[in-house]
């Protein structure tokens, strides 16, 4: 990659690392799914009136937006709401990669590999480490939602695989008017009108600077850049900057909030990122490290 690329890879995932502390900031003034809703009727508006829809059926952007907005991200932020650190929900989140590869064994057929178990395994305790924190950075309620978002995450990732689209940016603008209105009718069905009143009453600049940072920078920004890099490149050289995203979302939790970093919170990130680096890239680094000593004995 060139060096501008590998800049611009960091920052993105930087900038997802941070997102949420910045949820969590939102969070202090407004309700978690009117938070989410918010966010995506600035994804889809004005950019919707702009963007040529995707040409895939209704069905994959209707069901991406329902599951990207109300599944994964109005449940992190109900997670985050319930406890859970903005360091951990990013941790925590990253089992998305592991729900994708069993769901992706079942909707297109693709075996598990030795080094995805084994990843698995490892991220695993990786997450028992997490759950025995007891620095108040953990609420296993939290644990949970957020969980149920990442699995939420690897569902989007199936429709997203199987809408096949080229147009990624405007599919991402498309599905987000889906979210919104059953967000913003869960919250009522839910708390009545107390966090609409609320949102009048409370929000203030901190809540609508976290609200921009989650729609531009996060979401319409950095998915089109990333995108783009896969495009420019294999997936092999871009994909493995991603974990970075819960470094950077730990380090941004330990400056906004002061965090706690106790020894069994680092012990739990090194292996859920070793967890997710073997699971994921174990077998090629095997394969390209056994091509290797093949040809040095040759």
């Amino acid at each position: 990659m060139k060096p501008l690329h590998v800049v611009l890879a960091v920052l993105i995932t930087a900038i997802w690392g941070v997102n949420f502390s910045v949820i969590k900031l939102g969070l202090a003034s407004v309700d978690p799914l009117i938070l989410a809703g918010i966010r995506f009727s600035l994804c889809a508006l004005p950019a919707i009136f702009f963007i040529r829809k995707p040409d895939v059926p209704w069905r994959y952007l209707i069901g991406y937006g329902l599951v990207f907005g109300m599944g994964l991200w109005g449940v992190v932020n109900l997670g985050i709401k319930a406890g859970l650190s903005a360091g951990i929900a990013s941790l925590v989140l990253q089992f998305s990669a592991f729900f994708t590869l069993l769901l992706g064994g079942v909707v297109f057929k693709e075996a598990l590999t030795r080094f995805q178990l084994l990843g698995m395994l490892v991220a695993l305790a990786g997450l028992l480490c997490i759950i025995t924190l007891s620095d108040g950075s953990v609420t296993l309620p939290g644990v949970l939602l957020v969980l149920f978002g990442a699995a939420a995450w690897s569902v989007a990732n199936v429709i997203n695989k199987k809408a096949k689209t080229k147009d990624v940016f405007a599919f991402l603008v498309w599905s987000s008017a889906f979210a919104p209105l059953p967000l913003f009718a869960l919250d009522y069905a839910v708390n009545g009108s107390a966090g609409y009143t609320a949102l009048v009453q409370q929000v203030d600049t901190t809540a609508v600077l976290s609200i921009l940072f989650q729609v531009y920078p996060n979401t319409l920004f950095a998915y089109w850049v990333w995108n783009s890099l896969l495009k420019a490149y294999p997936v092999s050289t871009v994909a493995p900057l991603s974990l970075l995203v819960p470094i950077f979302g730990m380090l941004g939790s330990v400056l906004v909030f002061d965090e706690s970093v106790p020894v069994s919170k680092v012990l739990a990130v090194v292996l859920i990122v070793l967890g997710l680096a073997v699971g994921l890239y174990g077998q090629r680094i095997f394969d390209a490290v056994f091509r290797r000593a093949g040809r040095a004995v040759l």
